[in-house]
């Protein structure tokens, strides 16, 4: 249980005090019991880049997790997987698919501007969308595919630019088996309306979007608001809120913002080892992530899963799957002690036991990093 603390407003939060803060947030001083879709959306959805990463995530944070249940809810279509923060590929409630997009708007085509604007002059932009709209809405295609069709209709344009605009312009979803836990397969796409059977919202305001940031990764800057969302120009929308919200400092002198009941841990409280997953949002959405992780840790994590020592990140890991055995790498930054090396161990091996149940014989490895 959270041992609880209460800093005065306008007080300095140390970098411990905002790690705490957010591995209470995040779900990760103990395991939640929530069920999954409540889970996600306390989250705001679960960074997806990588199929298979939000089984590691959500198994990390909620108590009885079991990876057939979230491929169940994603078959179902009570979560979805869809471009949305940093125009990254996220999974979220079907209701946050809906209402989060909308505000997410403006970064989808802020990319496709500055990676594909040249190539897209002289496309009307209502005439593309409508025209993508209705291939994906036919039946559910990849990238390619779209674009392929999309080049019919437009020869003198590039496929892939086409097909990237579509992707800006209208809300599409990876439809399974993409996403599904064991399975394999190519992205493929339709619409948010067509595959959940409602409309998205039309409020692209980003203050509710805003005030459940810091509920799941406060206390955070104005400029951490602007590197999880992608957006920016969001001073307004902070100031709109200020009178709701307490702040404090960190301590570097920056401003940061917070629910006022949000819960603000006890430096001092213990964290248990945890296995997040590659491209895990708790790595991602700060301007300032040495929180949770030093500076020079940062390019050596970036594709790979990470390992948390009382809170921080200490080394990276990877599942070796054989033939009749699975393997956990453990790859430390530094030498660990023997405590530390046996919770790793017994948190490994529980999580050999559900992401490779099939798998005969289980061992979790440690080694050192180069340079550790």
């Amino acid at each position: 249980m959270s041992i609880p603390s209460h800093p005065a407003p306008g007080s300095v939060l140390s970098r411990r005090a905002l790690n705490r803060a957010l591995l209470e947030r995040q779900m990760l001083l103990r395991r939640a019991k929530l069920p999954i879709p409540e889970a996600v959306e306390h989250l705001v959805g679960l960074q997806a880049q990588s199929p298979s990463a939000p089984y590691v995530g959500l198994w990390s944070r909620l108590d009885g997790f079991r990876f057939d249940d979230l491929a169940d809810l994603i078959e179902r279509r009570t979560l979805v997987r869809i471009a949305l923060m940093r125009s990254t590929i996220h999974l979220v409630t079907a209701a946050d698919c809906l209402t989060l997009r909308p505000v997410i708007q403006p970064v989808l085509e802020r990319g496709l501007k500055g990676t594909y604007g040249r190539r897209l002059q002289g496309v009307d932009a209502g005439r593309l969308a409508a025209a993508g709209r209705a291939l994906v809405e036919e039946r559910p295609l990849t990238g390619s595919e779209l674009g392929r069709l999309l080049h019919e209709q437009w020869p003198d344009h590039d496929a892939d630019a086409l097909a990237n605009a579509v992707r800006a312009w209208v809300p599409l979803v990876q439809v399974p088996p993409r996403g599904i836990w064991g399975a394999s397969g190519q992205a493929t796409h339709t619409s948010a309306e067509a595959w959940l059977g409602r409309s998205a919202a039309t409020d692209s305001q980003p203050d509710e979007m805003l005030r459940r940031y810091l509920a799941a990764f406060g206390p955070a800057t104005l400029k951490d608001m602007q590197v999880w969302s992608g957006l920016t120009g969001l001073r307004e929308a902070v100031e709109r809120l200020r009178p709701g919200l307490a702040t404090f400092r960190d301590e570097n002198g920056a401003e940061l913002f917070d629910l006022p009941d949000s819960p603000r841990p006890d430096p001092s409280l213990p964290a248990p080892p945890r296995f997040l997953p590659e491209y895990d949002n708790l790595l991602l959405s700060h301007a300032d992530r040495t929180r949770v992780i030093a500076d020079e840790h940062r390019p050596v994590v970036f594709t790979k899963g990470t390992v948390l020592l009382d809170g921080f990140v200490r080394g990276t890991w990877k599942l070796d799957r054989q033939r009749d055995s699975a393997n956990l790498i453990v790859e430390s930054f530094e030498r660990l002690a023997k405590p530390d090396r046996t919770a790793l161990a017994d948190e490994g091996a529980r999580l050999l036991s559900a992401a490779a149940q099939d798998a005969q014989d289980h061992d979790v490895r440690f080694i050192m990093a180069r340079g550790g």
